[in-house]
């Protein structure tokens, strides 16, 4: 049976938590819930009150895990002042999860390109885990959606050098392109892995830019908003993304965005994701008001 993933083109908080209400799921336990804290200087990424009611509802600890380039989110430190100005401390509670080492290693035996998968070590301390997408382009990616809040959002500040590298950290930036994105797809896996499945996805598109909400200065939004998406697969939320914005031929900035995406061969890790089998690029899209 082909995965759901339900899609509304309201956009609200209150429509956010409406899309995960119709999944008929519940998370178990103590639920982690990944949000993007947003670079300091990025004026895209999505504020902590647009997914309130959605984690006041599941209970969940917001977490993250620190970057491994420079800027205000890759020290422990300077991470938790930039929780605090965006907002995210005076509203829930946080867990830096790589905030001390050492990382917690995920085996990944069917990996294409790597075998572990270096995450925060408080990562066993959930149950379950929510994962709140802010879709858009990304500099190297093409995209960023749940697969790669999944695999660099999830991993430790070694562990986004370790993907970034396809195994080998020192070549974060110099590694071969298409083994850094199919090493998104081997991460991803362990962490779906880990949970046993109990995770749901949440992907807003809304302020749609083609750089990430890690960029300091990113280009604004080329693309009307085209709504919000939820699904328990990772692979189709994704991939039903990627069908909107290719479906949005009266969009202006429809090219734009396009480009960032192919000329990254964004769509590789999807694909590879699918290859590894933990999700599916078919599925049903179900529209509600």
């Amino acid at each position: 049976m082909k995965p759901t993933v339900y899609f509304s083109r309201t956009i609200t908080p209150e429509s956010v938590l409406a899309l995960y209400q119709l999944l008929n799921t519940s998370l178990p336990g103590h639920v982690a819930v990944k949000v993007h804290s947003g670079e300091v200087g990025n004026q895209n990424f999505l504020r902590p009150d647009f997914w309130r009611p959605l984690i006041d509802h599941v209970g969940g600890t917001v977490v993250e895990c620190n970057t491994a380039y420079e800027g205000q989110r890759n020290t422990t430190e300077k991470h938790v002042k930039t929780m605090a100005l965006h907002g995210w401390t005076e509203r829930f509670p946080v867990d830096i999860m790589d905030a001390e080492g050492p990382d917690l290693v995920l085996p990944i035996p069917n990996g294409a390109r790597i075998k572990e998968n270096y995450v925060g070590k408080t990562l066993p301390n959930y149950d379950s885990m929510l994962v709140l997408s802010h879709f858009k382009g990304h500099p190297m990616g093409g995209y960023g959606g749940a697969l790669k809040q999944l695999s660099i959002g999830v991993a430790s500040s070694f562990g986004k050098a370790y993907i970034h590298g396809a195994g080998e950290p020192e070549k974060i930036w110099t590694a071969d392109h298409d083994a850094f994105l199919e090493s998104m797809a081997d991460a991803a896996a362990s962490v779906v892995e880990f949970f046993h499945g109990n995770i749901v996805y949440i992907n807003v598109m809304k302020n749609m830019s083609v750089d990430c909400d890690c960029c300091a200065k990113a280009e604004d939004p080329c693309m009307a908003d085209i709504g919000i998406l939820a699904s328990t697969d990772p692979i189709a939320i994704d991939q039903a993304c990627i069908d909107l914005v290719y479906a949005a031929t009266d969009d202006p900035g429809q090219a734009h965005l396009l480009e960032r995406i192919e000329s990254r061969n964004g769509v590789l890790t999807i694909e590879a994701s699918a290859a590894l089998g933990f999700g599916s690029r078919e599925y049903t899209l179900v529209e509600v008001e």
